[in-house]
């Protein structure tokens, strides 16, 4: 099991194009933390506005009725991956991962697998 900054660290060096990444609480939208980012991505302010793109999944979701659970979110800028991929264990219950990626030098499915590994070895 790895903690939070040793978890945060192994995506940054094992996801090829990884420019941050966060641990977020999005019950509150803080970021428990965060590695990366810079003067061009704020890794504080992405992890807050990013809780209510899961909050509002979430929410039409219920409405829908639907009851399989988020794997992942991607959002696709013009030179950028984002993916919010909610935890799914007890311990991690209203957290996400947030990490985002070069576009032109990442593979996006490696990054996802190497995320969903990452969350499973993930201790909160």
């Amino acid at each position: 099991m790895a903690n939070v900054e040793i978890s945060l660290k192994e995506t940054m060096t094992s996801i090829e194009g990884a420019l941050g990444a966060a641990l977020v609480d999005y019950t509150s939208g803080m970021a428990l933390g965060t590695l990366g980012g810079g003067k061009d991505l704020d890794l504080t302010v992405a992890s807050a506005g990013n809780t209510d793109v899961i909050r509002a999944k979430t929410r039409t979701m219920e409405h829908l009725g639907l009851t399989g659970e988020i794997e992942d979110m991607l959002i696709t800028l013009g030179s950028q991956y984002h993916i919010l991929r909610p935890l799914k264990s007890r311990s991690g219950n209203g957290l996400f991962l947030y990490l985002v990626l070069d576009r032109g030098k990442s593979n996006l499915a490696m990054a996802r697998h190497q995320l969903k590994r990452i969350e499973a070895e993930l201790e909160v």
